[in-house]
């Protein structure tokens, strides 16, 4: 079927057709791995997340006694990348990711309910196009739901940039959402998560430089994008308690 340009013009398409405020195509399923307490696989694009839950369990050396511990583990495939690159756990970006991670669901989880727990939670990165901090989030959310840890709310995750980079200086610079690997690598950008459907925002990480001006835009598109995304992730987890109560497994 042809493109629709009646109302938009091809000159303001995205390289892979998408228009400004369009998300990638998101795909996901839950209790992919039943050894585990919970798991998800979630695809943003082209980045494909498998993510397991494990705990709450006994005992592992919490640093709260009266709350359960969180333990991210990021491990991120060599093959996944266009450079065919091996990332260490040392390396300094997985550090950070693996930081935020745990401090965005140690405020988020009701972790006082298991005093003297440790939960873990192991992320593997199958193949990265861009949003990588975002789809890791997303995919810790449905694993801990499938893992039945009580928490506040869904966290979900997006990322939005700037059609210009800070050098230019271009005040009539659109804001994109959702940023591919070869969009991240041209343009400034952010990744942004909320708690829920409101504008709560648990997560605001920016690595590149940006005119302030352009800021509010880019912040604003990046909060809707995480509210599509939470209907997306919602319908998955709707649609997997449907087929639980089908088959009976309760």
């Amino acid at each position: 079927m042809p493109l629709d340009t009646s109302s938009y013009s091809l000159a303001l398409l995205r390289l892979d057709g998408r228009r400004w405020n369009e998300l990638r195509r998101i795909t996901a399923q839950i209790s992919t791995m039943p050894s585990a307490d919970g798991s998800s696989y979630l695809e943003m694009g082209n980045t494909k997340v498998l993510c397991t839950v494990t705990g709450p369990c006994e005992g592992g050396g919490t640093r709260d006694r009266d709350r359960a511990d969180i333990r991210v583990e990021l491990a991120i495939a060599g093959f996944s990348g266009v450079d065919r690159k091996r990332v260490g756990r040392g390396d300094k970006r997985v550090s950070e990711m693996v930081s935020t991670i745990q401090s965005t669901f140690a405020s988020t989880l009701f972790t006082n309910l298991y005093p003297q727990s440790t939960i873990h939670i192991s992320l593997h990165v199958l193949s990265q196009d861009g949003s990588l901090l975002a789809a890791l989030l997303n995919a810790s959310t449905l694993a801990l739901i499938d893992a039945g840890i009580p928490m506040r709310d869904y966290i979900t995750a997006s990322t939005a940039g700037s059609t210009s980079s800070y050098s230019s200086n271009d005040e009539s610079a659109d804001p994109l959402l959702d940023l591919n690997t070869s969009e991240e690598q041209e343009l400034p950008f952010l990744t942004v998560a909320t708690l829920g459907g409101s504008d709560q925002v648990s997560v605001l990480v920016m690595e590149t430089r940006v005119q302030a001006g352009r800021l509010e835009g880019m912040l604003a598109v990046g909060v809707d994008g995480c509210k599509q995304v939470r209907e997306i992730l919602d319908d998955v987890v709707r649609e997997h308690g449907k087929e639980v109560l089908k088959s009976g497994r309760l």
